[in-house]
């Protein structure tokens, strides 16, 4: 039997696909899920999808130059707007108020009804001080209460001047004290404040402790004549004067403190000396910052206690501060002052001496 004979050609586009099928049923499966990658048709493709993507994109308004912080601001959503603080209006009660003292006075007005700051005086002229000043406190001011000399000049007045009625929170009193100027020429000033019926001291500003003062100046008048003073043969003593902050004497007892601004002993604040034990030794002790120092026989003047070398050690008594032994200090409220040594008794530990402290720094 003779076959029939196909071209060559015609016989290899034949066999190809049965070849590709034969092969296509002994590969695996997952072979055949597998395409064959053309990679410079996807990277056409990609390319394509990209260019339509440049094309769909919209032009933004945003210039080339502008910085992060812009281009954040165009495309981000407003900020929620923060609430905004009302201040505390005239007349409203704020929050941070302090609260009122139960002893407090504020000036009045004028604070000075008689006699402002830099009044003239002749020498020795007799005046008559008041001061307006409010109740700015809660507590009521009674009888008990009193207008007191703090520090300074005196000017001759007393040292306390009671209030002569109540004065209730709100009200205004003016209170009143009669003066006399110092016979030598210069520039004077008195400090006063307020003592409640417990004996605190009180006065004016924010905190309550303020005092308030007059100040005077006493005229130099020229003199026609001059009388001459026949000298004198007794020994000069020291009296409260111009200048003079308090003077006087003191006895003390072991474990008594003394207070050089007002020459009282346990006040119960202001102390500047204790006597006490120290070594087992009685020793006058400066308390805060006060000092002392042993100045001699003679008695000091102004210039020597404030050039004097002072120190807040201990001062044994014994062997240092004999009768007649002047001492020189400086007080808690930074006066100057003298200490004269009248007496000693070991038996009975007392120590007396005679302060005086003068009203200048």
């Amino acid at each position: 039997m003779r076959l029939f004979k196909l071209p060559r050609k015609l016989l290899f586009l034949l066999s190809g696909p049965l070849l590709i099928g034969l092969a296509g049923c002994n590969l695996p499966s997952n072979a055949l899920q597998t395409p064959t990658l053309n990679v410079t048709q996807a990277y056409q493709t990609v390319e394509a999808r990209l260019t339509q993507a440049i094309a769909l994109t919209p032009a933004k308004s945003t210039s080339p130059s502008a910085t992060q912080g812009e281009i954040a601001t165009q495309t981000s959503s407003p900020p929620t707007p923060r609430p905004s603080l009302t201040p505390t209006q005239p007349g409203t009660t704020s929050s941070t108020t302090l609260p009122a003292l139960c002893d407090q006075a504020a000036p009045g007005i004028p604070i000075d009804v008689t006699i402002p700051d830099g009044s003239e005086m002749e020498p020795g002229q007799a005046f008559t001080k008041i001061w307006r000043l409010q109740n700015v406190g809660t507590c009521t001011w009674t009888k008990d209460y009193a207008l007191v000399w703090f520090s300074g000049d005196k000017f001759g007045a007393p040292a306390s001047v009671p209030l002569s009625g109540n004065i209730s929170p709100g009200q205004t009193v003016d209170l009143s004290v009669d003066m006399t100027a110092p016979e030598k020429p210069g520039t004077y000033r008195g400090n006063w404040k307020l003592r409640n019926d417990s004996g605190a001291l009180f006065g004016i500003g924010p905190s309550g402790d303020s005092a308030f003062w007059v100040e005077i100046e006493v005229l130099n008048l020229p003199t026609s004549t001059t009388t001459a003073t026949p000298p004198s043969t007794a020994t000069p003593t020291v009296t409260p004067t111009v200048g003079t902050q308090v003077s006087g004497s003191a006895s003390l007892a072991p474990g008594d403190q003394l207070d050089l601004d007002s020459n009282q002993i346990n006040p119960g604040g202001g102390e500047d000396l204790s006597f006490e034990t120290r070594d087992e030794n009685l020793a006058l002790v400066p308390l805060g910052s006060a000092a002392i120092a042993v100045f001699g026989s003679g008695q000091p003047s102004l210039n020597d206690c404030q050039t004097a070398t002072l120190s807040g050690d201990p001062l044994p008594v014994e062997g240092n501060l004999t009768s007649g032994t002047y001492l020189c200090y400086r007080t808690n409220m930074a006066l100057p002052g003298w200490a004269l040594v009248t007496g000693f008794d070991p038996d009975s530990a007392m120590l007396n001496l005679d302060i005086f402290t003068w009203a200048v720094p």
